[in-house]
């Protein structure tokens, strides 16, 4: 049995405690500014008291706890938690409504349930008496509602590495969420990869603004850091004028961010912090050379680029840290096995096409376990062992990925396959775009056609007629958007992917 098969996330947090116990792990700024702070020792008591009070309420091996909390302490406590008793934590949107609530819980039949006190009401209108609910206010370092003094010891528990430690939901940029089950090896397995391409070590601080409910600041930070026995620097939310005077505050060295919010600390231009520089930065979805370059700059590194999805589990596909390529995806990470295949077969791609991106790996220890209680959807996601991950990609001479696309983003235009990922590149290439967002509509006589949205760099207008003739003058007609919409934002996910099935239903409707 390999090494990632025999390991557990619960051992990862016992193996960091014991390793460092008065090593920092926590801090923790909340929305008034206030900081605390937390060694392996004194966060692992906090854990110990919140598994006991879980226990109590019934949360045994392989039971669900809801959990519906921006980021916090209380978040992680829990999660650690979870995975020292064997139960299974299901982190969700914090922005979810009521209905989606009580769609999740009747899929999961959680025996307990978190939220924020700002969202009791919601929550407790969704939860509608399914479990026991309990409300924490997420500035709160103490926790006495969750994590009492005098109760309950946590009971001892084996863990498996098999045992799912988590059921996370999709983003749904494209569909309704899939329940991805995570297991104790897979968190483990996350965190050791994502440690080692970043070259972390304890004497390291991670910086972590993105959502805890989603994968990236789970996998890429957290678990990292836990794997080495770095220490974690949370707050609340992501603020783009606040993130680099943020992060020199708390002297912070490494971070991971979306092209999204990296377009928002340029568009929001907030001052040079002197002194400061990241060592790393990862960054998932392209930018344009000109925003790679100042962010560059800002940061005092050149970020990198990975690929990953949550049922991956790291990121597979990683920029080195000597010769990377901002444009492209990167390399397969340590570890990792990763090809292209046709999308309609499993055969290999000819050298220098674009073909689906596939990922090998064992289920439940490199891979997901699979699809919460879907083994349909579980079965038709796999071909011949590997993951079809559903994006296309073509791999260059020296063995790059470089992006072309989800095969639902490949157009047929009067029978032309037509890429937006090609057309959305030209649209952000002209000064006044700050980004843009193409789709399909239907059309009597082309079968579909390109529609694009964009958004207006700061201090910019676009001027519609300009922007067609630039789209003119570098794409061939069937690639042309037919109508360009101009909107203020564009609809995003939490962690700010693109919710390509809202914009393709208004194309549609209009």
């Amino acid at each position: 049995m390999s090494a990632a098969a025999r390991a557990t996330f619960a051992d990862r947090w016992k193996r960091a405690v014991g390793a460092a116990p008065e090593h920092l792990f926590l801090v923790w700024e909340d929305r008034a500014g206030s900081v605390t702070s937390w060694t392996y020792a004194e966060f692992d008591a906090l854990v110990e008291r919140v598994a006991g009070s879980l226990a109590a309420q019934g949360a045994t091996p392989g039971r669900r706890v809801h959990v519906v909390l921006a980021n916090s302490p209380a978040f992680v406590a829990l999660w650690l938690a979870t995975a020292r008793l064997g139960a299974v934590l299901v982190p969700c949107d914090p922005q979810s409504t009521a209905a989606e609530i009580r769609r999740q819980m009747e899929r999961t039949q959680p025996v307990v349930g978190v939220c924020g006190n700002e969202r009791a009401e919601t929550y407790r209108e969704g939860a509608c008496g399914a479990c026991v609910v309990i409300v924490v206010d997420e500035d709160d370092a103490v926790l006495p509602g969750l994590a009492p003094v005098d109760g309950p010891a946590a009971p001892a528990v084996a863990v498996g590495p098999l045992d799912p430690a988590a059921i996370m939901f999709t983003s749904g940029t494209t569909s309704e969420p899939k329940g991805v089950v995570i297991t104790q090896a897979n968190y483990a397995f996350a965190g050791d990869v994502m440690a080692a391409t970043a070259a972390l070590d304890a004497t390291h601080r991670q910086f972590v603004v993105l959502p805890l409910f989603h994968a990236n600041a789970q996998y890429y930070s957290f678990a990292a850091a836990i794997s080495v026995g770095a220490a974690v620097v949370l707050m609340p939310r992501f603020s783009a004028t606040g993130y680099l005077e943020a992060a020199a505050r708390h002297s912070v060295t490494h971070g991971s961010l979306f092209a999204a919010p990296m377009r928002m600390i340029l568009a929001h231009d907030p001052p040079a912090v002197p002194g400061f520089a990241f060592r790393h930065v990862w960054y998932a979805q392209n930018v344009t050379n000109d925003q790679y370059d100042d962010l560059s700059r800002r940061f005092g590194c050149r970020p990198r680029q990975l690929y990953g999805m949550t049922e991956t589990i790291p990121a597979v596909l990683t920029n080195p840290a000597l010769g990377g390529i901002p444009a492209a995806m990167g390399l397969p990470s340590l570890g990792c096995r990763v090809e292209l295949r046709v999308p309609e077969s499993d055969d290999p791609v000819p050298d220098g096409d674009v073909g689906e991106v596939v990922v090998g790996g064992e289920r439940g220890v490199t891979l997901f376990a699979g699809y919460y209680d879907d083994e349909a959807t579980t079965a038709a996601a796999f071909r011949s062992g590997w993951f079809r991950t559903g994006d296309l990609a073509r791999i260059d001479a020296d063995g790059f990925f470089h992006f072309d696309g989800r095969r639902g983003d490949i157009l047929k235009v009067a029978g032309e396959n037509v890429s937006v990922v090609e057309v959305e590149a030209v649209l952000a290439e002209h000064p006044s775009v700050l980004e843009a967002a193409v789709v399909g509509a239907p059309d009597p006589i082309r079968d579909e056609v390109p529609i694009a949205f964009v958004v207006a760099a700061p201090g910019a207008v676009i001027d519609v007629d300009e922007l067609m003739e630039h789209c003119a003058g570098r794409l061939v007609p069937s690639k042309r958007p037919r109508r360009i919409d101009v909107v203020d934002e564009l609809p995003r996910t939490s962690v700010g992917k693109i919710r390509k099935f809202m914009l393709t239903a208004s194309a549609a409707r209009s």
